[in-house]
C-alpha cells in the first residue's frame, strides 16, 4: 500500500480530517520528494503536496501520489494552504509533534478558522513499518556502507590522522552517488572514549582503540555501521572489553523478532556489559529507527516499552566509553521479519588487530 493511502486510512480510522506534514523526514516518506522545502496535506479522501516556484519542476517530477501545489511571489505558504482548506473543507488539522512552538503560533495565527490537534504518533508509527521496497533500499545502502567501512578500516595504521580517514569517507560515498548520512565518526585512542566524537588531526598510535561509524543516504534511505579494531598490539583489557560489547551487541541482534519489546533488548544488553563491570560506561541507547533518516522513529531504550513487530529497521549499537583509556561501539541495521532478525550489514565484526 501506497504511504499515501497508509496515512488516509490510518486518519479515517482516528477520525481525523486532515494531517500537515512538515518534517523534512515525513514529507520525504510520503511525497519522495528530495528539495529542502515542502509540506504535504492529507485528508481521508485527498492528498496535496505544497512547495514554491524553486521547485515546481522538481517536484512535479518526484512526487507521484500527491497532486502538487506550488506557489510564487508574492504569495506565501500560508496563503496557498489556506486555500487548501477552504478547497478541501478542512477544518480540523492534526500536526506533527516535532514542530516548534514558533511554528505552531504562527499556524494559529495564519491559519484563521481550523482548529489545530495533534496527531501525536500517528504517522510516525506508520513510519516504523518499512515496505518491502524502502528494506531494499535500506539493504543497499547498507551495501555501500559495508564498503566505505573496509576502505576505511584499510586506511587505519599508525601515523594516519583521523581526518584523513574521515575526509575519505566523505569522498567514497559521493563518488559513489550517496549522500553522507551524518558526519563520519573516526575516534582514536583516547578520542574513542567520545561516543560523537568529530574526526581531528590526531595520528594513530599503536595500542589505540579506533571507531568507525559512518553512514550514507542512497536514494532517499540510510545506513548506519560501526566498528571498533586496535592498532599493533592489545592488551587483555582491550580484549575483554570488546568481547563484551560484540557479544551484547551480538545476542541483542538476534532478540530482534516480533513481539519482543524494544527496553527489554536494551536491558539485555546493560546486563551482558555488568557481567564485567562495564554496563556503567554504557549511557546511550541500544539503538534507533532507520529509514529515510538515520535516526527514524523508534528507540531501542527504557523508555521504549512497546512490542517490536516485522518490517521495523533498528540499529543495534551497544558501547563501552572509558575516559583516559578508549571506548568500543560495535554497531549493525537489522530488519525484523517473519523469520526473524536478518543482519543488513556485514562487515565483519571479530576481535581485529591492524
Amino acid at each position: 500500500m501506497a504511504h499515501v493511502a497508509r496515512v488516509q486510512k490510518a486518519l479515517s480510522d482516528a477520525g481525523l480530517s486532515a494531517v500537515l506534514l512538515s518534517a523534512p523526514s515525513s514529507v520525504q516518506w510520503i511525497s519522495d520528494f528530495t528539495g529542502s522545502f515542502g509540506c504535504a496535506l492529507v485528508t481521508p479522501s485527498n492528498a496535496v503536496f505544497v512547495t514554491d516556484s524553486r521547485y515546481a519542476l522538481q517536484a512535479n517530477q518526484q512526487v507521484k501520489d500527491l497532486e502538487v501545489k506550488w506557489f510564487g511571489s508574492p504569495n506565501n505558504i500560508y496563503e496557498t494552504l489556506s486555500e487548501q482548506f477552504v478547497a478541501l473543507g478542512v477544518k480540523e488539522l492534526g500536526f506533527e509533534p516535532s514542530i516548534s512552538y514558533s511554528n505552531w503560533e504562527t499556524w494559529k495565527t495564519k491559519f484563521e478558522g481550523i482548529d489545530l490537534v495533534s496527531m501525536g504518533e500517528l504517522v510516525t508509527e506508520l513510519m516504523k513499518i518499512k515496505t518491502p521496497a524502502e528494506v531494499a533500499k535500506i539493504t543497499e545502502a547498507c551495501k555501500l556502507g559495508d564498503a566505505c567501512m573496509q576502505r576505511a578500516l584499510s586506511m587505519v595504521q599508525v601515523g594516519v590522522s583521523e581526518y584523513d580517514i574521515g575526509l575519505d569517507i566523505e569522498f567514497f560515498f559521493r563518488k559513489n552517488g550517496a549522500q553522507i548520512g551524518f558526519d563520519p565518526i573516526v575516534a582514536s585512542g583516547p578520542n574513542s572514549a567520545k561516543p560523537h566524537a568529530r574526526p581531528t588531526e590526531r595520528k594513530i598510535e599503536k595500542g589505540d582503540f579506533v571507531t568507525i561509524d559512518l553512514g550514507c543516504t542512497l536514494d532517499g534511505y540510510s545506513s548506519d555501521l560501526t566498528r571498533t579494531v586496535v592498532v599493533g598490539e592489545a592488551t587483555e583489557r582491550h580484549r575483554e572489553i570488546y568481547e563484551q560489547v560484540l557479544r551484547a551487541e551480538v545476542e541483542c541482534c538476534q532478540l530482534l523478532v516480533a513481539g519482543s519489546n524494544g527496553k527489554d533488548v536494551d536491558q539485555h544488553a546493560r546486563n551482558v556489559l555488568d557481567e564485567k563491570d562495564l554496563g556503567q560506561y554504557f549511557g546511550h541507547s541500544l539503538g534507533h529507527g532507520l529509514g529515510r533518516a538515520v535516526h527514524d522513529p523508534g528507540r531501542l531504550y527504557f523508555t521504549a516499552d512497546e512490542p517490536l513487530a516485522v518490517g521495523q529497521v533498528w540499529t543495534v549499537e551497544p558501547g563501552v566509553y572509558i575516559e583516559g583509556f578508549g571506548g568500543v561501539r560495535v554497531e549493525d541495521d537489522v530488519v525484523i521479519t517473519e523469520n526473524g532478525p536478518e543482519i543488513l550489514t556485514k562487515t565483519p565484526k571479530a576481535f581485529t588487530i591492524v
